[in-house]
Formats: structure tokens, sequence, C-alpha cells
């Protein structure tokens, strides 16, 4: 805590880190902003004119596979230049966030984008692996991106679409029959998956990676500062998807009941994220003490546990303040991820489970 002392002893300001939502109210359809907002409008916006102008836009940017890029306006035209290493990925919403708007405007009774929509549900369809589960780009294109793939909820977000369509539930009423079995059958081979991966300490469950072997489900690397270890993060969002799931066999719950139990022993309490101002005036992230707070890491080491920080050169540092400027802000190595999760979602969960 020297250098966290240090630095704050420099800082012009600081700000703490809250918990508030990663994205910001629904924009109004003026906006036509492209980001998660866009499934959060009232149900009678999906049936206007810009809504059904905005979703033949959309479709213009799906491949010729079925998918659809990430890190894209999907509202602009497509543009000349588009980087096709972008396109056919779960990554980032890629694929899913597009066939959650369209499926809103398909309900409203307008069938002009039900063949795109049919046509990405069967490529996300032919897109889980013999592992059951999902790599980041589909066709195959060598490499980390090969590996099934839970960073930042990417298999997750898969598994949701397709648990509501197999459900049958809005917006996915629409959906016919084939389909929809077809969902089912590949969400039990997910989630299966799913507790296949998770791993195992001294024979203690625990949490999972943020990507796995897609031969051995191993936990695997990515990119340089993305190491093999426990995930702080990607463990909460597959625990949710778990805890949604009706009538969960004692396979899930003994997975859910072990991931919460690591994500406890593994919070950082009395520790807190802040922004300061370091003695260059540049805005600079790092851990300071806070009584009765808690954060988790974003990578723990799998032999050890204790939470690791890499950066670019692939050093492993047990020091945020060690990792480079850029990374340091450039990437979220912290957060509050299981907050929520273990004071609230947990509890209730394991009354309803416990209610029969």
């Amino acid at each position: 805590m020297k250098k966290v002392a240090l630095i704050l002893g420099l800082a012009l300001s600081t700000t703490v880190l809250g918990a508030g939502p990663s994205w910001a109210a629904p924009q109004t359809a003026a906006a036509a902003v492209w980001n998660t907002a866009v499934v959060r409008h009232p149900a009678d916006w999906y049936a206007t004119d810009e809504a059904r102008r905005l979703a033949a836009t959309v479709i213009l940017h799906q491949s010729s596979e079925g998918g659809w890029p990430k890190n894209t306006d999907l509202f602009a035209a497509p543009r000349a230049d588009a980087d096709p290493g972008l396109a056919n990925t779960i990554d980032n919403g890629g694929t899913t966030l597009p066939l959650a708007f369209l499926a809103r405007t398909i309900m409203t009774g307008d069938t002009s984008s039900r063949a795109a929509f049919d046509r990405g549900l069967d490529y996300l369809l032919a897109a889980q692996q013999p592992n059951g589960g999902w790599p980041q780009f589909f066709p195959l294109r060598g490499g980390y991106h090969d590996q099934i793939t839970f960073n930042d909820d990417a298999m997750v977000h898969v598994l949701e679409l397709l648990r509501d369509v197999g459900d049958g539930t809005a917006p996915y009423g629409f959906v016919d029959d084939g389909r929809r079995e077809r969902a089912r059958q590949a969400v039990a081979r997910g989630v299966d998956t799913l507790l296949r991966t998770q791993v195992r300490k001294n024979g203690v469950l625990t949490g999972w990676c943020a990507q796995h072997d897609a031969q051995t489900l191993a936990p695997a690397p990515a990119r340089r500062f993305e190491p093999a270890s426990l995930s702080g993060q990607e463990s909460v969002g597959i625990v949710r998807f778990l805890m949604s799931l009706p009538d969960p066999s004692p396979e899930v719950i003994a997975a859910v009941d072990g991931a919460v139990a690591w994500l406890e022993s593994a919070a950082l309490r009395d520790t807190t994220e802040v922004f300061v101002t370091d003695a260059e005036g540049r805005r600079d992230r790092v851990l300071a003490p806070k009584p009765g707070a808690r954060i988790w890491a974003r990578f723990y080491d799998l032999e050890t546990g204790r939470p690791i920080y890499i950066g670019r050169d692939s050093i492993v540092r047990h020091d945020l303040m060690e990792i480079e400027y850029e990374r340091r802000n450039g990437y979220r190595y912290v957060g509050e991820w299981a907050e929520q999760l273990l004071d609230k979602d947990y509890p209730a969960w394991k009354r309803t489970v416990a209610a029969g």
C-alpha cells in the first residue's frame, strides 16, 4: 500500500468508482446509437418506421455465414473498408445483440427481418463445437479465437439467447418448433460444458477461466495479458446463467455453490478502486484501502489463488501499480463483479431451490 499512498499523495483529485450500470438508460429513438440499450426500448417502439429502418441497416452487416461483427455501429451503413476480421463473432455482443434486436421488430408482426434472424440463429447453432462450447469466431480462424470463450460473457450471451428461444420466451415466440428444439439441445450441451470446465482445486469446485482449451477443456490463455487463470469476472456471469435454469440438477446446484464459495474466499477485502490524477496530470486507476469494501481481481493464479496482474510483457505481477499505465487504464483488472450476486441474488436463489 506504500505505492498507493504515494500516488494518492501526489493526486490532484480522486473519484471512487461506483457499481453503477454498465450502460446508460435506453436512448431515445432519435439517438439511434448501437449499444445494448437497443433492446430496452418500450415494446411499441419496435413497430415504428424508425425501428424497421434501423433493422434493415442492421441486416446489411450480416455476413454470408449468418453472423455479425463486433465493435461496429450496426445502425450506420456498412463501410467499404470494413475489417473482415471483425465478422462472424459472439465477442462483445457480436451476433447475439443483433438477433435480440431483430427479434423485437419481428415480434410486432413485421416479418421483413425474419429470414435474417433465422439465418443468424442457424449460424449460432452451427457454431457450437463438438466440445459443447462456442469459439469467439466461427468459422474457426486459429489461435485463442478457437477456444471455448467465456471472456466478457460471450458464451453466456449465446446460451441466454438460445435458452429463451427454446422456451419460446418473448420476443422469441415466433421461432419455429424445429429451431426451438435445436436450441434446447444446444443449451443442454452447453450446460454440460460449463459443468465440465469448472476448475477443481484439490477436489473442490472453484470458478472458470475466461477461455478453456477446445480439446482438453483446461484453462487456456488468450491475449498476452490474459493468462490461464481463474476469473473473478467471467465466473460471475456463468453462475448467473446456471442460476437461471429451471429445476436445477444436483450437479448445477453444486457448481453454483462451489463457485460462490470460491468467490467469497477470493474477494479483495477492505480495498476499492479509485481514479486519481497523477503527478503528470494524467487520470490513473489505482487500488486504495476502504474499510468494508470488496472487489475481485480479473485473474487469480490457478495454483496459489493469489490475484495476478499481467501487462503486455506477459510477466506475472501481484501489484496492479507494476502494470504499465496503458494497460492499467485500458483494461479492467479488478471490479465489483460478484458483490450483488453474493449479497442478494445467490441467497434468494438458495431460498427458491430449498423451497423446491
